[in-house]
C-alpha cells in the first residue's frame, strides 16, 4: 500500500486518504478510520496533532504505547516538513545572533584582572554548530535584525576587516579607472569634426598663447606630487586607511567623469590639435584601446593620445586631489612641503591651459569637484559617528562612505614608522638564578627600583639614629681627649 512521499509540500496536500494509508503504513491500522474517517485529519490537521489530542477527547486512545508510538510518527513527520521548509528557503541568507560569554583582560594598577562580557557574534545558520563548539556558554540565539546587522557593519575595525575594506577600495578604483579609459575610446569616436565644429569661446585660452610643451610639464608635476604622496602613505602609521580613503573616492570622482565626458562632446579646444574621429570597430578593438590607457594612466607623456574626454579634466583631478592628500596627512607644522604642493597644483593647472587641452570651464569644474569630495568625504568620515547616529538617513544618503568609514577611527593622527620592523637582537649570558628572555629585562628593573627605594630611605635617618650618632660621636672625642691628657 502506497502514499504520496513525506516532503515538505506533498504532507500539506494530503487528503485523509493519504492519512488512512500513512497510519497502515506505520502500524496504526485500529486507528486509521478513528482519525481520518471520523475526524477528517488530513496533511495539515496531521501536522499540528500532539499527545494531548491523541489522549483527551474526542480522539481519547487508551493506550500509553500508542500514544507515545503514533505522537512520535507525528513528530518525525513534522520534523521532516519543517526541514524541508528550511531548505526551501536556502535562497535567503539567514542570519543568527549568538550571544555568548566571554573572558577578557584588562590592565588595572598594573594586573591583569580577567572580566566576564557578554559578546554577540553574526554567524549563518551552517556554521551554528562550530560556532556553539569554539565560544564559551552561550546566552542566546536569534535571527539577526536590522538594526544588529548595522551593528556588526559599524563594529569597530580589525586587522583583517582593515585590510578586506582596502582590498575592495582597489578593486573597486581599478574597475572605475578601467570603465573610464572604455568611456574615453567611445568619446573619442564621437569628437565634433573639427572643420564644422570650431574652438569655442574661451576667455582664457583666448588669452593665454600656446605653449606646446605645457601639457606634459603638467605631467611631471604630477610625477613629483605622485613621489611625494607615495612616500608619505609607506610610511605613514595609518597607511591602510588611508589607502583605503583614497581608492574609494579616486574611484567615485572618475566614475562621475565618465557621465560628464558621455553626456555632451565638446568641440576641439585647440587648433594645433589633430583630433578625429578613429572610428574603433570590434568591441573588443575598444576594450583593448582601453586597455592600453588604463595601463599607462591615460598619459601623453606614456604615448596616449585622447580626444573628446573634456568635460572634466582627469589631469587637474589628479593632481588636485594628491595635493590634498599630502597636506591632510601630513603634520600641519610642514608649511614648506603644503606650500610647494599647492603651488605645484595651480602651475599644473596653469600648464594645462598653457597647452590648450582643455577649456577652462573644464578645469575649473574638475578642481571643484574633487576638491569638495575630498573635504565632503572627510568631513563625513570624522563625523561617521555621530552622523549615523542622529539619522539612519545617512546610510542611504551616503552608502559608499559609511561602508567603508563604519567602524573607522575617523580623525587619524599624522605619525609615521616603517612598515617593516627589524629586530637585531644581542645575545645575553642567563645564569641559572637569572630569568630568560623578555622577563630578564623586567626583573632588572624591578630590583633597580627597590635598590633605589632603599638608598632613598637610608639617605634619611630617624631621629633615633640620630641620637645614636651624636652620642657615639662625643663619646669618641671624650676617649681621645682622655687618652691625650693622660699622656
Amino acid at each position: 500500500m502506497t502514499y504520496r512521499t513525506e516532503t515538505a509540500s506533498d504532507v500539506l496536500r494530503w487528503t485523509t486518504d493519504d492519512v488512512r494509508r500513512w497510519l497502515l503504513n506505520k502500524g496504526f491500522e485500529k486507528y486509521s478510520r478513528l482519525i481520518a474517517d471520523e475526524h477528517q485529519i488530513d496533511g495539515k490537521i496531521l501536522l499540528l496533532l500532539t499527545e494531548d489530542d491523541l489522549r483527551e477527547k474526542p480522539l481519547q486512545i487508551t493506550c500509553l504505547g500508542d500514544i507515545k508510538r503514533l505522537g512520535l510518527e507525528i513528530a518525525q513527520l513534522r520534523s521532516r516538513y519543517n526541514s524541508g521548509n528550511i531548505d526551501s528557503k536556502k535562497s535567503e541568507d539567514v542570519l543568527l545572533c549568538v550571544d555568548y560569554e566571554s573572558t577578557k583582560e584588562i590592565e588595572v594598577a598594573g594586573k591583569s584582572v580577567p572580566i566576564k562580557t557578554i559578546e554577540t557574534a553574526v554567524i549563518t545558520d551552517e556554521s551554528l554548530a562550530d560556532t556553539l563548539a569554539t565560544v564559551g556558554d552561550v546566552h542566546g540565539i536569534h535571527l539577526i535584525s536590522r538594526e544588529e546587522l548595522i551593528r556588526s557593519v559599524e563594529s569597530p575595525d580589525t586587522a583583517f576587516k582593515s585590510f578586506a575594506k582596502l582590498v575592495i577600495a582597489f578593486l573597486y578604483c581599478s574597475v572605475a579607472l578601467l570603465f573610464t579609459s572604455f568611456v574615453m575610446v567611445v568619446v573619442h569616436d564621437r569628437v565634433p569634426d573639427m572643420k564644422m565644429y570650431p574652438p569655442l569661446p574661451d576667455i582664457v585660452l583666448d588669452n593665454l598663447p600656446l605653449i606646446p610643451w605645457a601639457f606634459e610639464m603638467c605631467e611631471v608635476i604630477g610625477m613629483i606630487l605622485s613621489t611625494v604622496w607615495f612616500t608619505v602613505l609607506f610610511f605613514h602609521k595609518h597607511r591602510i586607511v588611508v589607502a583605503r580613503r583614497m581608492f574609494s573616492m579616486v574611484g567615485s570622482v572618475f566614475l562621475l567623469r565618465c557621465i560628464t565626458m558621455l553626456i555632451t562632446s565638446l568641440s576641439v579646444p585647440g587648433v594645433h590639435l589633430e583630433c578625429r574621429a578613429k572610428g574603433h570597430g570590434s568591441i573588443w578593438e575598444k576594450v583593448w584601446e582601453a586597455y592600453h590607457i588604463w595601463s599607462r594612466l591615460g598619459m601623453s607623456i606614456q604615448g596616449v593620445r585622447t580626444c573628446g574626454d573634456y568635460m572634466f579634466s582627469g589631469h587637474t583631478t589628479a593632481i588636485t586631489l594628491l595635493n590634498h592628500f599630502i597636506t591632510e596627512y601630513t603634520p600641519s607644522s610642514w608649511v614648506l612641503l603644503h606650500t610647494l604642493t599647492w603651488v605645484l597644483n595651480l602651475f599644473g593647472i596653469f600648464f594645462i591651459l598653457a597647452g590648450h587641452e582643455h577649456y577652462s570651464i573644464d578645469v575649473f569644474i574638475a578642481f571643484y569637484i574633487s576638491s569638495r569630495m575630498f573635504l565632503y568625504y572627510h568631513a563625513y568620515a570624522y563625523n561617521h559617528a555621530n552622523l549615523t547616529a542622529t539619522d539612519n538617513r545617512m546610510r542611504l544618503w551616503f552608502p559608499l562612505g559609511w561602508f567603508f568609514e563604519a567602524g573607522s577611527k575617523g580623525k587619524l593622527n599624522n605619525e609615521y614608522a616603517f612598515p617593516i620592523s627589524f629586530t637585531f637582537g644581542r645575545r645575553s649570558k642567563v645564569t641559572a638564578n637569572e630569568p630568560a628572555n623578555g622577563t630578564l629585562k623586567k626583573e632588572h628593573s624591578k630590583e633597580n627600583g627597590i635598590q633605589k627605594n632603599d638608598t632613598k630611605i637610608n639617605s634619611r635617618p630617624s631621629q633615633e639614629n640620630l641620637e645614636k650618632l651624636s652620642n657615639g660621636t662625643n663619646g669618641t672625642n671624650g676617649t681621645a681627649r682622655h687618652r691625650k691628657k693622660k699622656n
